[in-house]
């Protein structure tokens, strides 16, 4: 009995995974192509793999709340701008301390 839950299961699942599956053709450059089939090689994924995530993590994003990249947060310091900085006022006054 326990083997025929399993066997169900995994029909279930090969038929939904079937079923989430869409062909979709795209007409790209082919230069650009080439570039992204090597870098689907190199990490070992197909390229429509790295689509479908890109697909997902561009449609997922608000449109009022970007996302913020891993990149940019590891670079920021944590410091706030006040928002009646005078940033014109603070250049002049940084070039004028730079070329006294």
């Amino acid at each position: 009995m326990r083997l025929f839950h399993t066997y169900i299961i995994f029909i279930f699942t090969r038929i939904y995974l079937f079923v989430m599956d869409t062909k979709l053709t795209l007409k790209l450059d082919e230069a650009v192509i080439k570039r992204a089939k090597r870098y689907a090689s190199s990490k070992k994924l197909s390229l429509s793999r790295i689509i479908e995530n890109y697909l997902d993590v561009l449609t997922k994003q608000a449109d009022d709340d970007p996302e913020i990249s891993p990149f940019v947060k590891s670079i920021s310091s944590g410091k706030s701008i006040p928002a009646d900085l005078d940033h014109k006022k603070e250049y002049a006054d940084f070039l004028h301390r730079k070329y006294r």
